[in-house]
């Protein structure tokens, strides 16, 4: 089925409206995936709903995946690469018929071909397109496990390169082309993904060799290759990111792509770093189908979030997000220009990498070695009749002073900054040498963030936790009873860890006109932070304790996450 003819259904249904519809289809366009994931993502329809409605629809029943088992030898009737293709698992075999689910059953290409290849057949059930994509790398995904490879390298006898620098090229992209180790890194790449990581961590140490992901914002060891495989690995990253593998006593950065199927591609952002044992290489996992630019699902409290929103529509001034690296200062800035991108305004923006695309956008990549860094980048821009400008981050005075300009003459200037917490920006910027009149009138708003962990849905539990400790944490005495705290004991869900996902931590201070003359009057951060706190702004501990008092976290994390106000 097109996908318009799905949508022509649905809003002729009334299951949804035709608003809706348009939103859906420009995200189709826009990721290539399904009609139907479309509406599913924008929290449009339920897929049980849409399930029981194709049903209804082409009088087909339904099934529910998670509660069926499905045999080996019917699996191995069609192949993984045509489930994938077309988001379809064969469920069982009567005679000379094969029972098939998928989430559009009035495919009938892909129901022609699976005729075809398998000589079946076909009945078709109808399931929601999550519940098969799980059934798919359930049943299709028994051939490759960590221990199943490992075994395969045991049994090999592979001996690579030395340490000497002057080893030979041929050798490294030989030995990197071997079937296990090949098998290995593909391995690495995907187990990512179902894990839900962000980055995966490869360490040459001296006698050991170990592979780590991140997920949720921890570091978890998930294996420990033999040392002999350490160049051969590193070698074949490097080639599958187009970098070169005969240098290897300088950093390098690279990216590699992989095609996930479905219309789905995963990024990996890869970085590789000399050590004394080795060179080390992060990848960080680039998911454009999982980036939440909603801005109101981000973990914003509804006044923080209000305040947010009215500094983004002002036609000039800066807005400046702050916080360590992966923290999620970008998408914070994306979610910020997703709501301002309109055909109306030109958006330009300077970024080291860029991450993802965005139609709509000028994006900038900045290439430092041939001059290209922000401040060159900012100053062409304003050459560009720009209306807001994106600056990836604030680095030195020369950045500052000519985004300060620019947010001084007409623009919207949006930018990061490493610092603690929002009123300490405000010295990091007369640090770097913007005099105190034009910070105060160039900054509309700054919010600093970081990330704390979600306690698992499926297996949380109320935990007791002292009142004193909860007043030692920055709780009032007359609200400590309000208190019912909670942790995860652990489940299959969040991989025994109690967390699954994370949440957003906010502290966001507009340039309130008390605060402007507290900065013309030479005042040092712990004023500034006084006196935001008087005018209503949440600190990074009270914003973590109010998610705490929510259920959405667990004390842990408050005290992992953020510091005790003085």
């Amino acid at each position: 089925m097109k996908g318009n003819r799905l949508g022509e259904l649905l809003v002729r249904n009334q299951l949804v409206t035709e608003e809706q519809l348009k939103k859906a289809l420009e995200l189709q366009k826009s990721e290539g995936c399904r009609l139907g994931a479309a509406l599913i993502k924008l929290d449009f329809i339920k897929e049980d709903e849409l399930a029981a409605f194709l049903s209804r629809q082409y009088g087909v029943p339904s099934i529910n995946l998670s509660e069926f088992e499905i045999d080996t030898a019917v699996i191995r009737l069609l192949p993984a690469e045509v489930a994938q293709k077309y988001q379809i698992i064969p469920i069982n075999r009567a005679g000379s018929t094969l029972i098939v689910a998928m989430s559009d059953p009035s495919n009938i290409f892909a129901i022609d071909d699976i005729k075809f290849m398998t000589g079946y057949n076909v009945e078709v059930v109808v399931a929601p397109e999550a519940a098969i994509k799980k059934a798919i790398d359930k049943y299709y995904d028994q051939s490759a496990t960590f221990a199943d490879v490992m075994e395969d390298l045991d049994d090999i006898d592979l001996e690579v390169v030395d340490e000497a620098d002057n080893v030979d090229v041929r050798d490294l992209e030989k030995a990197s082309e071997d079937a296990p180790v090949v098998k290995l890194v593909n391995l690495i790449l995907t187990d990512a993904i179902k894990r839900n990581a962000s980055d995966i961590h490869i360490e040459p140490y001296e006698t050991t060799f170990r592979v780590r992901y991140r997920i949720d914002g921890v570091l978890y060891e998930v294996m420990k290759p033999p040392m002999k495989l350490k160049n051969a690995i590193t070698s074949r990253i490097k080639i599958m990111a187009e970098m070169d593998i005969a240098e290897r006593r300088l950093p390098q950065d690279g990216r590699i792509k992989i095609k996930l199927g479905a219309g789905k591609d995963m990024d990996y952002r890869v970085n590789c770093l000399p050590t004394l044992f080795g060179e080390k290489i992060v990848l960080r996992l680039l998911d454009k189908s999982n980036l939440q630019l909603d801005m109101t699902k981000l973990g914003y409290e509804p006044r923080a979030l209000a305040w947010f929103q009215e500094a983004i529509h002002k036609p000039f001034g800066m807005v400046l997000v702050t916080g360590p690296t992966g923290s999620g200062k970008t998408v914070s800035l994306y979610s910020a220009l997703g709501e301002l991108n309109k055909v109306t305004e030109n958006i330009s923006t300077a970024e080291d990498p860029v991450e993802f695309n965005f139609a709509g956008i000028n994006q900038v990549q900045m290439h430092e070695e041939i001059g290209l860094n922000f401040a060159a980048a900012l100053r062409a821009f304003l050459r560009q009749d720009p209306d807001i400008i994106m600056i990836g981050e604030i680095r030195d005075f020369e950045t500052a002073e000519i985004g300060v300009k620019a947010a001084l003459t007409g623009h919207l200037v949006l930018s990061t900054l490493h610092t603690n917490d929002a009123p300490s920006t405000i010295n990091r910027l007369l640090n770097m040498g913007i005099e105190p009149f034009l910070v105060a009138s160039a900054v509309n708003l700054i919010t600093a963030q970081r990330l704390g962990r979600r306690v698992c849905s499926a297996c949380k539990q109320p935990e007791e936790i002292p009142k004193q400790a909860l007043i030692d944490a920055g709780v009032s005495a007359d609200e400590v009873d309000e208190y019912v705290c909670y942790r995860g004991v652990g489940c299959p869900t969040c991989n025994n860890t109690g967390y699954k996902g994370r949440v957003g931590i906010y502290q966001i201070m507009p340039m309130f006109e008390e605060i402007r003359e507290l900065i013309l009057a030479g005042a040092n951060t712990a004023e500034i932070k006084r006196e935001s706190m008087r005018l209503g702004v949440k600190t990074m501990r009270q914003s973590a304790l109010t998610k705490l008092k929510e259920g959405v976290t667990s004390m842990e994390e408050v005290l992992r996450c953020t510091v005790a106000d003085n």
